[in-house]
């Protein structure tokens, strides 16, 4: 089996030496052997498993969510059915964002649209939408 130093691993893997060492604080991947001058020494399977975290995250799931699902994976009696739950959950989530970004838009919008664009700063119909003191 062909160990790798953490520079071969991060490289192999598109991250940084930083987000290797962070992962291991995490409890992400587990922490390698070392080499008799002190240096980890990681497994093909680290790799597996940082590779798999990267795809997570583009996903959306969060550190925690990611520990939660490589839990999951160890534990007797999971099924399919509970990490499909997570992805459902994320769904859900990511669906939750969109509509708030949607209302972000909009309200910026009708902003816009009441500005000339022109005229006094102090009658800037943005700024005063913004300073509105409602109580």
């Amino acid at each position: 089996m062909t160990l790798l130093n953490i520079g071969q691993l991060a490289q192999r893997t598109g991250v940084t030496v930083e987000t290797v060492r962070f992962y291991e604080k995490r409890g992400l991947i587990a922490a390698p052997q070392r080499s008799d001058s002190g240096y980890r020494q990681y497994t093909p399977e680290t790799v597996k498993r940082v590779r798999f975290i990267q795809r997570a995250k583009e996903v959306g799931f969060t550190l925690k969510n990611i520990g939660e699902l490589l839990a999951l994976r160890q534990k007797p009696g999971t099924s399919c059915a509970d990490i499909k739950l997570r992805g459902t959950q994320k769904i859900e989530e990511v669906d939750q964002k969109i509509r708030d970004l949607k209302r972000i838009r909009d309200a910026l919008g009708r902003m816009i649209m009441r500005c000339s664009g022109s005229g006094a700063l102090s009658e800037c119909p943005i700024l005063e939408e913004l300073e509105l003191d409602e109580e």
